[in-house]
């Protein structure tokens, strides 16, 4: 597993999201072997990484969803998978708004036997952009940084920046502990 999964949850076992994340892994890595090569669309550069997984609420009560970014030679996608292998539910092709981070995105619908039901929002397809597997990782996860807000600092946290200036100071050009302007 990439040390770019987060396996925290209250929900859902860190080895599940292991567990679930390498299935997702292996499964684009036999689809690039043996359904995809020969295909001029493949970047060789890079090779299959999920980056940044980790479990989030699931749909309506359903069970937890790992969400992440799926890295393959022939496409960069925000992807959620859950938490066990589901059944594909006529949701195939099909598209759903959901929320990933802080924000809502279009999903479409896939399934495989292997890992279920799971879907996906594109990034980048094709790879050809990406000269190595560093700046594709970097490209995701500079992803999941925009999509997902940093914990807020604790309300009664000290206050460690200076005061701002008032408002005719600053448009006067001074600070009120400097003085007049020069």
């Amino acid at each position: 597993m990439s040390p770019l999964t987060r396996t925290d949850t209250p929900s859902a076992s860190p080895a599940q999201l292991a567990a679930r994340v390498q299935a997702l892994v292996d499964f684009y890595r036999h689809v690039q072997h043996e359904r995809m090569q020969g295909i001029p669309l493949l970047n060789p550069a890079l090779s299959v990484e999920a980056v940044g997984f980790e479990w989030t609420e699931g749909e309506e009560g359903a069970e937890p969803v790992a969400e992440g970014v799926l890295i393959t030679p022939w496409f960069m996608n925000l992807l959620r998978l859950p938490a066990v292998n589901l059944p594909h539910g006529n949701r195939v092709g099909r598209k759903a708004v959901r929320d990933f981070g802080s924000e809502r995105f279009d999903f479409i619908g896939a399934h495989d036997p292997a890992i279920g039901y799971h879907e996906t929002c594109a990034l980048f397809s094709p790879m050809n952009g990406f000269t190595s597997q560093d700046l594709a990782r970097e490209t995701a996860l500079a992803s999941l940084a925009l999509v997902r807000p940093e914990p807020e600092a604790p309300v009664d946290a000290p206050v460690s920046a200076e005061p701002l200036p008032a408002r005719r100071a600053f448009f006067m050009a001074r600070r009120p502990d400097a003085g007049a302007a020069v």
